[in-house]
């Protein structure tokens, strides 16, 4: 199936390619799907790309000469072209194709900072990361005897940058931070963050997990020199992701993990590695799935990043005033203007999980705990959190939904005596 052109957004052509989204459940009800943050849906085009490569020319990856072998070559290296055009990538030299975002941020702790970090070197991180972007820097941190430091949010879960001096310095040897935040929505200033951490000489990090399915990113324009990504979240499929890397660096870093495609020469006694980007993708890496991801990216592409940016945003203006009017309801990040198409919240009287449990029982599909943010949720209070997260197929009608039964299970708690 061809991917929906559209000049004017028209959400039910967009609805139409993800068959998913169509399902009602064995009590007859609509499924509405808000939980795109931790993984989005999948449209025609993608499944059919998985299906193709399987059932048409499935072989393994840069090691085969014959048909099969050369035609998967070939496709890995269009997706390669698409993600590297997505980004502005200067060479497909810099486009890893990884496991997924915490794979990719692991490689760059491990491997660049493990060259590189010594004792009483910074890495500068801050109180919104989800974990991935925290662990790696800790392991990293405890082998090196480098220090980690966070900068503090502001009362509405924004990056407090007038306290950036306090904790950038020429220490600092590494600024990592998340393009979005997964829990508050809070759209992060790359470009501010960028200048500040060149000025001290220290190397740019993006997590850009749950910025993608929102828009593009200018990997050369913010000056960034390492960015991870992950293929589900952009409605490709799960076990694929990018690492982004400045060839420079990526030449410069030893690869992290040893055997197959990665290799040059090996001896008894010692190995050679292949140049980039096979030097950090050992072994096979997710055919299928990283081929596909090139038909996700050229899915959004052709629908307009303009156009999904304008619904996106009038959606979320809407979920914003429609929650406020439900009884008991803190919605945790910033203003409309500062975030994306999450809301994070709790109820006066009622567990997350409990609210989680009783939208359910209405199809509303929502995610419920810490979001993989322990210490923000410490920042905050609070030990767990309801999150409905909007991607561009979702509508005014289930922001709706959602009102509802969160009236529901104000009731079915007896909250409203």
């Amino acid at each position: 199936m061809a991917p929906t052109m559209a000049t004017e957004w028209n959400i039910n052509q967009v609805r139409s390619d993800f068959p998913i989204l169509s399902q009602k459940l064995e009590n007859g009800q609509q499924v509405v799907f808000l939980d795109s943050a931790a993984s989005a849906q999948k449209p025609t085009i993608v499944l059919d790309k998985e299906r193709e490569v399987y059932s048409q020319y499935y072989a393994n990856a840069y090691r085969g000469v014959y048909e099969f072998g050369a035609k998967v070559d070939e496709e890995l290296e269009t997706s390669r072209e698409t993600v590297r055009e997505f980004l502005n990538a200067n060479s497909t030299n810099e486009i890893v194709f990884t496991s997924g975002t915490t794979m990719s941020l692991n490689v760059v702790a491990q491997a660049w900072g493990r060259k590189f970090l010594k004792e009483g070197d910074e890495v500068l991180l801050n109180e919104m990361e989800h974990h991935a972007n925290i662990v790696p820097w800790q392991m990293i941190a405890q082998e090196t005897g480098a220090k980690l430091r966070y900068l503090p949010l502001t009362e509405d879960g924004q990056l407090d940058l007038g306290r950036l001096p306090e904790f950038l310095n020429e220490r600092t040897k590494v600024l990592s931070v998340t393009a979005m935040s997964n829990m508050l929505g809070t759209i992060n200033p790359l470009e501010v963050l960028s200048k500040a951490a060149k000025t001290v000489g220290a190397k740019f990090v993006v997590d850009a997990a749950q910025y993608v399915p929102h828009g593009p990113i200018d990997v050369q324009a913010l000056d960034i020199d390492f960015l991870a990504f992950s293929g589900h979240k952009i409605f490709g499929s799960t076990g694929v992701g990018i690492l982004y890397g400045r060839e420079n660096l990526l030449e410069e870093m030893p690869p992290l993990l040893g055997g197959g495609h990665m290799i040059s020469e090996v001896h008894l006694d010692h190995s050679t590695w292949a140049g980039l980007p096979a030097k950090f993708e050992a072994g096979t890496i997710p055919i299928a799935q990283a081929i596909s991801l090139g038909k996700a990216i050229n899915y959004v592409n052709d629908l307009g990043w303009e156009n999904l940016q304008r619904h996106e945003q009038e959606l979320s203006a809407y979920a914003w005033e429609q929650l406020q009017t439900v009884p008991g309801i803190k919605i945790y990040g910033p203003g409309l203007k500062e975030r994306g198409a999450i809301f994070s919240f709790t109820m006066e009287g009622a567990h997350p999980e409990d609210i989680a449990q009783l939208l359910n029982r209405k199809g509303v599909f929502v995610r419920h705990g810490h979001h993989c943010t322990m210490p923000l949720h410490n920042v905050l209070n609070i030990t767990a959190s309801v999150r409905a997260s909007f991607a561009m197929y979702n509508t005014r009608e289930e922001v709706d939904a959602l009102i509802a039964a969160l009236h529901f299970t104000r009731e079915r708690l007896r909250l409203n005596r």
